[in-house]
């Protein structure tokens, strides 16, 4: 389902803003050879005002997507790079939204922000109550995945891994 953005074309008003804005830059088209996904709080509907549109992508010669990503949208309003171990970001401010690219040299059906996404989704399709509650605790300060691990009472110290661990314990997500 997520693999294309058109399902933003007949959702949420923001989703449809996203939609627009993705169309307009043709950021999907542009970085297509490193298969983009778009991630996050905003597919899922569970995003609050200043939600990014989160984009990761599979990248093996970080160097050639630098040059390009700069060549693309290095002109755009706070254009920045940020380069980690193993992989990059790409940030930048486009139409209303930040636009953050995360690159890593991973499929990105294997990254961790498609397996939270995924688990997430799945976790409002079979109890929609959480939608509303994971948004109401976002806007008192959670991050998405603590939020969730709270409603949902997992306990441990690192909630990006207890939400995976769950997703592969309720079989929404196949063991890493």
């Amino acid at each position: 389902m997520f693999e294309e953005i058109h399902y933003l074309k007949k959702g949420t008003a923001k989703q449809r803003k996203a939609y627009l804005t993705l169309q307009q830059i043709r950021i999907m088209e542009e970085l297509a050879h490193y298969t983009p996904l778009l991630c996050g709080t905003i597919p899922i509907g569970i995003d609050l005002l200043d939600a990014d549109l989160d984009i990761i992508v599979e990248v093996h010669l970080f160097h050639i997507f630098e040059s390009e990503v700069k060549k693309l949208y290095g002109h755009l309003d706070t254009f920045k790079i940020n380069k980690g171990r193993d992989y990059m970001t790409v940030s930048f401010y486009y139409n209303g939204f930040m636009i953050e690219i995360f690159a890593q040299n991973k499929a990105v059906k294997e990254q961790n922000a498609y397996l939270h996404m995924i688990i997430e989704w799945c976790l409002i399709e079979k109890w929609p109550f959480l939608k509303e509650e994971v948004i109401d605790l976002k806007k008192k300060g959670l991050k998405t995945e603590p939020a969730f691990c709270k409603l949902l009472n997992l306990k441990g110290d690192d909630p990006y891994l207890m939400l995976l661990e769950y997703g592969e314990k309720l079989d929404i997500i196949s063991k890493q």
